[in-house]
């Protein structure tokens, strides 16, 4: 009688437990999924104006002078290739001066609107990121409370090692999902800074853009804003895919174990295809 006793409530604190873990097991999860869209979706203004007005002066105080004289070294090369290039003086015509005249311009015009040129860039990625929101599907978080319910008198038959197992894979699994929370966060919040970094020093590439064998650094520069801007777009489709992953598994009590498995295992793909995202972009547009 007394082993039985024992034995009743082991089970009994190990039901609970379980129950316990399955809970809240997604939650903090859930909550970091759901908010993908939205951190993506915002514009560098809109994310954080306090970062965003310090990168800003620092780009208009610091870079762009700096950009002026990088702009200076390379417009004079460039009024040296034109010259050399009329067969060493002896073929010279006057238009070249024009040329570089106007080739001088207009890279003036690029360096001190270069701002303007880049936000530009992220807000037409920001409309696409937002247009697609309409079309992805919405819900990808796990909802694992349905089951609950009818769980406990499920688990009331299994034995103590069945439950201790499942315990032992409820701890397990909800440390898992903390760990992929701050991997999603590390990413979408990764993404943003490094959009802050590469926009803070933007003169000085653009300023490259008017010479034919400099221009491949602001070339290269703008693909790199635009991978960064629809990098946004490709973390859209990958939360669209795996909220129609997720929404197929059957959560049922009678495979528990497999649904919070299989659960898991989305999200760490979710996860690695979210960590992917920025080398597919630069590749399909071509940055290094």
């Amino acid at each position: 009688m007394i082993f039985d006793a024992i034995q009743e409530w082991f089970q009994e604190l190990l039901i609970d437990g379980i129950i316990s873990n399955l809970t809240g097991m997604f939650d903090t999860l859930n909550t970091k999924v759901g908010e993908i869209a939205g951190e993506v979706g915002m514009t560098p203004s809109a994310w954080n104006s306090g970062i965003f007005n310090m990168v800003r002066s620092l780009s208009e105080t610091v870079i762009v002078p700096i950009a002026g004289i990088v702009l200076t070294f390379v417009m004079c090369y460039e009024l040296i290739q034109l010259i050399v290039e009329k067969n060493n003086l002896h073929d010279f015509d006057t238009w070249i001066f024009f040329k570089w005249i106007f080739k001088t311009f207009c890279a003036v015009l690029i360096v001190t609107n270069t701002w303007n040129i880049v936000m530009a860039v992220f807000d037409v990625a920001q409309n696409v990121v937002s247009q697609s929101a309409g079309v992805i599907i919405s819900d990808a978080g796990i909802d694992i409370s349905g089951v609950t319910a009818d769980l406990e008198i499920q688990l009331a038959d299994w034995s103590i090692g069945a439950l201790l197992g499942l315990w032992f894979q409820s701890i397990f699994v909800g440390l898992c999902t903390q760990v992929l929370s701050i991997c999603i966060f590390l990413v979408i919040y990764g993404r943003m800074i490094e959009v802050y970094l590469v926009t803070s020093i933007g003169p000085i590439p653009f300023a490259t853009m008017a010479n034919r064998e400099w221009g491949n650094t602001g070339q290269n520069y703008l693909r790199s804003l635009l991978a960064l801007g629809f990098q946004a777009f490709l973390i859209m489709i990958c939360v669209g895919i795996y909220a129609v992953l997720v929404e197929n598994i059957s959560l049922s009590g009678d495979n528990i174990s497999g649904a919070i498995w299989g659960c898991m295992g989305y999200t760490v793909l979710l996860c690695f295809t979210l960590f992917k995202t920025g080398s597919l972009a630069k590749s399909l547009f071509g940055a290094h």
